[in-house]
């Protein structure tokens, strides 16, 4: 992909907030080694002339909400905002599926993927709406539903919110690693849609520096958008 200006949310003289696009990395990588140019971190450093550090992470096909430090020695207490979890983050994710229940959470243990231990995990979530449409798109009924997710993770594991609903069996629609590949060939076919419909919409926190308690949030992106008025979800605020 290419990007030329980075949507900058929010900036302070210590720290700046940008809108990521799905599908940029935040950072130089060995699992994604074939991508020489692009990356939030360097874009952003070329952008505000100076450098820039990542408070936290948001996995390459994920977009919305990134935090930067712009001092190093800044980092460890913006970081430690995060690991206490006093940092509130609320994603929107589109979804197969109707959950049971309107609102809940999913607290099975995920296995860290470089140890193998389980770890604790909690995604707590929220229906903001749901639609029905006449496809076929699993083979065995006439029609498909969807739902519209509010998503607030309590822990912060590897890929946790598209693993917790993976096992829910309401996998977010493009999501090549944990979802459904029935539905993601389809939403491909009919709307063609490349990217994962996962996006960090808002993060709250309390600026360690001033006291000062901060509410960011990115816009739902194009084509995310452009899904959800396709399926027939009303304009709305989330």
């Amino acid at each position: 992909m290419s990007i030329s200006v980075i949507e900058i949310l929010k900036e302070t003289e210590d720290w700046i907030a940008i809108n990521k696009a799905a599908g940029l990395l935040v950072h130089r990588t060995k699992l994604a080694a074939e991508e020489k140019e692009n990356f939030a971190l360097q874009l952003l450093r070329d952008q505000i002339g100076q450098a820039v550090y990542p408070v936290h992470r948001l996995d390459r096909p994920t977009s919305g909400v990134l935090l930067f430090t712009k001092k190093k020695e800044l980092l460890p207490l913006f970081k430690a905002e995060f690991s206490e979890r006093r940092v509130e983050k609320t994603y929107l994710a589109l979804v197969r599926g109707v959950p049971s229940s309107k609102e809940g959470c999913f607290d099975r243990a995920l296995t860290n993927e470089r140890s193998g231990k389980l770890q604790e995990a909690r995604t707590d979530y929220k229906l903001v709406d749901s639609v029905e449409i006449p496809f076929n798109t699993t083979g065995r009924y006439p029609t498909s539903r969807y739902s519209l997710l509010s998503i607030q993770p309590f822990t912060g594991r590897t890929h946790q919110i598209r693993r917790h609903l993976a096992q829910a069996r309401h996998y977010i629609i493009g999501d090549k690693k944990h979802g459904d590949n029935k539905q993601n060939k389809f939403f491909e076919k009919q709307f063609d849609l490349q990217n994962l419909l996962l996006h960090a919409f808002e993060l709250r926190f309390q600026d360690p520096i001033t006291q000062e308690n901060m509410g960011i949030h990115a816009e739902i992106p194009v084509h995310f958008r452009t899904i959800l008025k396709e399926l027939g979800f009303p304009n709305q605020e989330v």
